[in-house]
C-alpha cells in the first residue's frame, strides 16, 4: 500500500506591504511523500507572496509535470502565472513563461547554481523572470516548526519577510535575481 500525502492545515495573515496585498485565508496544503519539508515551505512561502484573485496549488501537486507547483489563472480559466518553485529546468521554464503572461521562481536551493545550471539555453522572456531565494537557515528553521495545524503569520516590506508559525519567529530578505 503506498504512503498518501501528509495534510497541513494554515490559518494565514497575510501583510505584503511591498504589493498592497492584506488578506486573511485558510490552506490546506498537501505534502507528499517524496516532498521534503524544505520544498513544502517555499511552495507555501511562494503561494503566500503571489497571492491574488485566482492562484492555486497544481491539481496533481509536485508531481505534476504539465503544470507548476503553483499558478494563477484568470476568470476564463487561462494561465496568468507560471511560479516554479526549487530547481525547475530551463526547458520547463522557457514553456511556462512561453504560455503565462509571467513567471517566476521560488528556491530554497542556492540560486547562483541554478542560474548557472540555465546559462546559453533558450528561455522565453528570460530577463522578466524573477527568481527569488531566502536566506537558508530561514527555511530550514521553519520547516523545523511546521505542524499539522498551523497558525501562520506573513508580513513582506521592504524585500524583508517576517514570520511567525506558532512560536516561532524568523525573517529573511527576499533576494532577488534575474533568469537572464
Amino acid at each position: 500500500m503506498a504512503i498518501g500525502a501528509t495534510i497541513h492545515t494554515f490559518e494565514v495573515q497575510l501583510a505584503d506591504v511591498d504589493r498592497g496585498v492584506y488578506e486573511n485565508f485558510s490552506l490546506r496544503v498537501a505534502r507528499h511523500p517524496s516532498e521534503t519539508a524544505e520544498y513544502m515551505v517555499t511552495r507555501l512561502l511562494a503561494y503566500c507572496l503571489e497571492y491574488e484573485d485566482g492562484i492555486v496549488f497544481a491539481a496533481g501537486g509536485v508531481s505534476s509535470t504539465d503544470e507548476p507547483a503553483v499558478l494563477v489563472r484568470d476568470l476564463t480559466g487561462q494561465i496568468t502565472a507560471w511560479i516554479e518553485i526549487g530547481a525547475p529546468d530551463a526547458a520547463r521554464l522557457h514553456f511556462g513563461s512561453k504560455l503565462a503572461g509571467r513567471a517566476a521562481v521560488y528556491t530554497h536551493r542556492d540560486p547562483e547554481k541554478l542560474l548557472t545550471s540555465w546559462a546559453g539555453k533558450t528561455i522565453h522572456h528570460a530577463d522578466e523572470i524573477v527568481v527569488r531565494s531566502f536566506e537558508p537557515k530561514f527555511v530550514d528553521e521553519v520547516a523545523r516548526a511546521l505542524g499539522r495545524r498551523n497558525t501562520l503569520s506573513i508580513s513582506a516590506t521592504e524585500g524583508t519577510l517576517y514570520l511567525e508559525l506558532g512560536d516561532t519567529a524568523v525573517s529573511s530578505e527576499i533576494f532577488e535575481h534575474r533568469a537572464g
